[in-house]
């Protein structure tokens, strides 16, 4: 994928002037634009790494979250829980990976209702590899260091708390 061309000026940095000027000084402004567009590069970078297996990075944090499970199954539910997702995305997901023989799914004995997930050896291979290329890249925050991702990971925990993702304590 070639790298647009780079602007000689930051278009946030930008827009954040413009808007003082107009509306006044909303710094949330500046910060959530610089958040939706990290989003967008991280994506992007993770998403190459894994593209060559057949996956997403949604894919591959579901692999992660069978590979982290005792049993290496969870039922759908659970998944859409850990992953913070809808029902829906995680049955897209999950049977993607059904397809591309990364997963099986089978009836939860537990619930009646219920679907049980679980990862392949095929599945732990790719998980395996995947992981690998993607910590070699340092999953695109290789401008940080440690000490930094780990401030980073501390800013947004309050907002994380506050959206319900976990009850802190």
């Amino acid at each position: 994928m070639p790298k647009p061309l780079s602007l000689p000026f930051d278009p946030i940095a930008r827009a954040d002037e413009l808007w003082k000027q107009r509306w006044g000084s909303v710094p949330s402004m500046a910060a959530i634009t610089s958040v939706m567009r990290a989003q967008q590069i991280l994506i992007g970078q993770v998403d190459a790494v894994v593209k060559p297996y057949g996956l997403t990075f949604a894919r591959y944090e579901a692999l992660v979250l069978l590979t982290f499970s005792q049993a290496g199954e969870l039922p759908m539910s659970k998944i859409g829980e850990r992953l913070m997702v809808h029902p829906t995305s995680v049955t897209n997901t999950v049977d993607r990976l059904v397809r591309s023989g990364l997963v099986a799914k089978r009836p939860n004995p537990n619930d009646g209702r219920g679907t049980l997930a679980s990862i392949t050896d095929r599945g732990r291979e790719v998980v395996e590899s995947a992981t690998r290329d993607l910590m070699a890249m340092d999953f695109g925050l290789g401008v940080y260091d440690a000490e930094e991702c780990a401030e980073i990971f501390a800013m947004l925990r309050p907002l994380r708390v506050a959206a319900g993702d976990f009850e802190e304590g």
